[in-house]
Parts: C-alpha cells; structure tokens; sequence
C-alpha cells in the first residue's frame, strides 16, 4: 500500500461516479471509469467534456489543461480495466448483492496492495470487508453530491482496515483538495447519520399535516440559514434512498427518530422519488429537473386579506435583545410602537440600544440618517403595561417562564381595548396556556421571532384552537407588512424550526458521548457536507445549553419518544455552568471579554 494512488477506477458511472471521475482526473490522477452500460460511460464522458469546457470558458481551465484533463479520464464496460487501479472506488447502486458481487470479482482483478472504496451512505463497510479476500484494504470513502463542489470526504474505517490504507486516502482527499473527516462504521456514518434523522422528523411533520411543504421548507432555509428545506433536499437525495439510508440507521439504532415515515414508503413505491423522477415532494418541469412546478398542492398566491383588523399601532413588551428587535422591526415598517419594560429606566435604555443598531445600519449605508431619525421617532419608551391601552396588537418578549407570561397576558387582557390583538414571542411553551389566562382567547396567537429579529426573516404564526380567523388572518398581513416571511404552525412543542433543529442538535452530541467523532469532525461534517452555516457544536454553544436543554426537555415532555430525551453529556455541562459562549465554555472554551 506504499504506492501512491496514482490510478484509480471508478466503477459506477452515475451522476456520483461521473462526479468523482471528474474530481480526480482534474487533479491529475488517471482514472479508469468502469460501467456495464455503454450508455452510461457515454454521458460520463459528455458530461465531463461540458463541465470543462465551462472551465475554460470561466478561465478556471487552460484548453490544454482541458485537453489533458480529458486524455486522463478512460471508459471501459469489464471490470478487467481495473487491474492496474492502485485504488478502486465503487459507486453501485445501495444494495449489498451487487456492491458485493462487484468486490468479490475485484478480489480476483486487481494486484496485492491496490486499495478498494467503497461510496456507501448506509451500508456496513466491515460487511462489504468481511466478504473481500483482503479485508484490511477495504474501506469507505464517501463522497457528498455533487463532487466536484462539495469538500467533505467521509473516510470509512472498518475494525479490519489497516492503517496504512486509511492514511493513503486521507492523503489523497486532501490532495483533490478536499476536507477528509475519520469516521467509524455505522449506518450514515457523520453528516447522513444526523441529517437523515433530521430528514426523516420533516417527512412525518408534513405527513400529520402539521405544516405545508412550502412553509417547512421555508422555515428551516429562514429560521436555521440552510441551503434547503428538507422536503426539497429529500427531493434532490431521492426519496428512495433515503429510505434506505434510514432502514440502515434503524436497525442498527432501533431509534423511533430513524424508523423511516410511511410517507417515503408510500412516494418510492408509487415511482414518485424526487427530482430523477419528474415528482416526489414536489413537480417538477420534467425527470432530473430541478424547476418545480405548480401541481394540485400548491398554495395560491398571497393576497392581502379584507377580512383582518386594522393595526397601525404596536406594543412590544420587554426590555431584552429580541425586544428591542421587534420594536426597530416594527418601526422600521411605519408602525407606532410603544416599547414597555419594568421601568422608565429600563425601557429608554432598550430605545437607547435601538438607536445604536440604526446608526450602524446608517454606517453602513443601509438606511439614511433621516430614516434613522423617523423610525426612532415612532418607538415610545413606556415604564408600565398601562401604555398600552390603545395599540391594536401588544406583542410579548419577556422571559421564557410559562408563570411571567400568563401573568402579563392576565394584566393585558385587562388594559388593552376590545379587538386588540395579544402575541407571544414564545419559542417553546403552548400559546393556549397565555390564551386561557385572558377573557378573549380568540384574540391570542404565537409570533415566533427569530434573533436577531431585525436580520432574520422568518417569523412562525402560531394558531391555537381558539385563535379566530381575523386574527389569523391579520397577523399573516402584519408580518408580511413588515417585511418578513410567515410559516402557519399549530400549537405544539418547538413549532416548525426546533422541531426539527433541537433532535439534530441532541444526536450530534450523542455522537461525542459515545465516541464516534470529535466535535470538530461533526462540526466539520456539516457545514461542508450539509452546507450548514454553523455546525451544531458552534451553534449549541451561541444559543445557550441551557437554553437547548430547556427546549429539548419540552419536546421531550410533549412527544414522549425516548430518542428526544436530552443527551446526559448535555444535561452534565449545564450542571456545571458551562453554557456556551456566554459563560466562556460549552462544548468549545471562549476568550473572555
């Protein structure tokens, strides 16, 4: 195995063997592409040709670089060709008869120290290992879609692989300048073993018909800065492997979280799989594209609705950081807003905080100076909820403590005027529990913004049982007004947004608790193979532990599954103090200011 990996055969020449095939040979390696079918090899080499003449035509390619990049990639139909492979990677469909069909003929093909991959998401490798002549030069070299783009490269280690054939590919990924994380053998290994439970929770919330398509999708991309919702990503995967990813995952984890929704059973065995298909989740314009198109489904077009209240005045409840946003929010839109607090004191102090934000927007050249002055102009500081006895919504942002906020709903229910619309902020507790605190239930509603509130999109409107239409139907107005984009939930624990993020976050730290990987690998994995802004170590530690724990015992509590049950190592940090970033240490430690 001390040979470099300078030849290497790729067989499998779908869209994920044509996008390796396409890494390796820009990078200098001959590559060997191995396919049963003519027609395949075919479109693997037309699709590297268009790919390099767009290169060239972006000046990230010579024509002579593209020429040679060209010579160095060869099409074969016998799996004979890879008898020269200093590394074999397969990329054969998901099923272990034909990965291992593939492994038993190269066994008899390929010379003593020449290293097999395979490109596995779901399979066990040390099974495709355990039936090779030489087990201890087989491993996993996973690969993310498309691969030309994507820079994870999940390596694969079976308890039978040596050593040096892990340090040979790790070698090389870095070579083809890609970002390889050591993973153990288990179903989904790093990035898919948390993103298809994550996957998995979505597909059942759009099967009970808790959220549309169109607004789960939206929330994750608005509320989590994600690439894709998971509907849509479920599409462009194919809903047919991720079945299968997730019957792996099951029966190794037997974690409800994993047992694949009937939904993905129902679409894969209709035909219906997603983009390859023309339809799953969505329609789209036809097979392998990604243009989605209208069908029986779709929402109609928003239209402003006559039926609402009429709002022109606001009043914003708390002093604190998500506060202070909603008011610049609510201002910045033209509404008079009323920001109370505690005290006097308190509530110039959170106006004081708003106008440093505006100035930094006018620094900034995001606003003008007058814009600045006007929107200040119409936030009125207020010592006492007694302020409000004219706004038409009085929105809440005090602490998350089901007790503060029935409270204050008892004391808004007695000082604002008949037809005003109350609104929690909550992001956690039932909206229906500050409802039946007032005399007009009908009149109360969830508005779940996401902080910093005056930068993030998404605000989830939360009906409950109780909420009349009007209301419904103005608050949609009201948070379209102000420029954000609303997503309709029902009133149940996490909403759309922690719903799906906090059984993520608990499963990432579940895999430290074991150790499987470390928090840099799983922090790595996803924001290079999940395209996540953050990993979930980062973001645990910037919301808070103790606030992640709060959230994830709710969700616990109302859903009952064991797999939702806070992580012990979780539950220990936050024993101890250490909260994330505004303690000085969570899972990573922090300089402290």
């Amino acid at each position: 195995m001390d040979t470099p990996l300078s030849t290497i055969a790729v067989v499998g020449l779908g869209t994920m063997g044509t996008g390796i095939a396409e890494v390796l040979a820009r990078a200098g390696r001959e590559v060997i592409g191995i396919d049963v079918s003519e027609a395949a090899a075919r479109h693997a080499v037309t699709a590297l040709e268009a790919s390099t003449a767009r290169a060239v035509q972006r000046e990230r390619l010579t024509e002579e670089e593209r020429r040679n990049v060209l010579a160095r990639f060869r099409t074969f139909s016998d799996l004979q060709a890879a008898a020269e492979a200093d590394l074999v990677i397969e990329v054969v469909p998901e099923s272990y008869e034909q990965k291992q069909q593939v492994f038993r003929e190269l066994d008899t093909i390929v010379r003593p120290g020449a290293i097999l991959a395979t490109g596995t998401n779901a399979l066990s490798v040390t099974r495709l290992a355990a039936d090779s002549a030489r087990p201890e030069r087989v491993l996993g070299m996973h690969f993310f879609n498309p691969a030309p783009a994507m820079k994870l490269v999940e390596v694969v280690s079976s308890v039978l692989t040596a050593p040096q054939a892990v340090e040979a590919v790790t070698a090389l990924a870095r070579d083809l300048g890609k970002e390889p994380v050591a993973v153990g053998d288990r179903p989904g290994f790093v990035a898919d073993g948390l993103l298809f439970g994550y996957l998995n929770q979505a597909a059942a919330m759009y099967e009970a018909k808790y959220a549309s398509r169109e607004d789960i999708d939206a929330a994750m991309k608005l509320g989590c800065g994600l690439p894709m919702g998971p509907l849509a990503l479920l599409d462009l995967i194919g809903i047919d492997t991720a079945r299968t990813v997730l019957d792996a995952m099951y029966a190794e984890s037997r974690d409800r979280l994993h047992a694949p929704a009937p939904i993905l059973k129902q679409l894969s065995e209709a035909g219906l799989t997603g983009r390859k298909a023309g339809r799953g989740f969505y329609s789209y314009e036809a097979p392998d594209s990604g243009t989605v198109v209208r069908d029986a489904l779709t929402p109609p077009e928003a239209a402003e609705s006559a039926a609402g209240r009429p709002v022109s005045s606001v009043g914003v409840a708390g002093s604190g950081t998500m506060a202070g946003g909603i008011a610049e929010v609510f201002a910045k839109a033209g509404y008079d807003v009323v920001l109370a607090a505690r005290s006097q004191e308190k509530a110039e102090t959170a106006k004081a905080r708003i106008a440093t934000s505006l100035s930094r927007s006018v620094d900034k050249g995001r606003m003008t100076a007058e814009a600045r002055d006007e929107t200040l102009a119409r936030i009125t500081p207020a010592g006492s909820l007694d302020a409000f006895a004219e706004v038409d919504l009085a929105l809440e942002a005090v602490a998350e403590d089901l007790e503060v906020k029935q409270q204050l709903f008892a004391t808004l229910d007695k000082i604002c005027k008949p037809g005003a619309i109350l609104a929690t902020t909550t992001s956690s507790l039932p909206v229906v529990a500050c409802a039946r605190a007032t005399s007009r239930p009908q009149d109360v509603i969830g508005m779940h913004f996401f902080n910093p509130a005056p930068a993030m999109k998404l605000v989830e409107v939360v009906r409950t049982v109780l909420t009349s239409d009007d209301v419904h139907a103005t608050v949609r107005g009201v948070t379209t007004r102000i420029r954000k984009h609303p997503v309709d939930c029902g009133d149940r624990a996490g909403f759309i947004v922690n719903a799906l993020l906090f059984p993520y976050l608990n499963n990432a730290v579940k895999m430290v608790q074991e150790h499987y990987a470390t928090l840099d690998d799983i922090d790595a994995a996803m924001k290079l193979g999940g395209g996540y802004p953050m990993g979930p170590f980062e973001l645990l530690d910037v919301v808070g532990l103790d606030v992640s724990l709060a959230i994830e015992k709710v969700l616990h509590r109302e859903f009952r599954d064991p797999g939702l049950a806070p992580a012990p190592l979780l539950e220990h940090l936050v024993a101890a103090g250490c909260l994330g970033r505004k303690t000085g240490r969570g899972f990573r430690e922090y300089a402290r200011r």
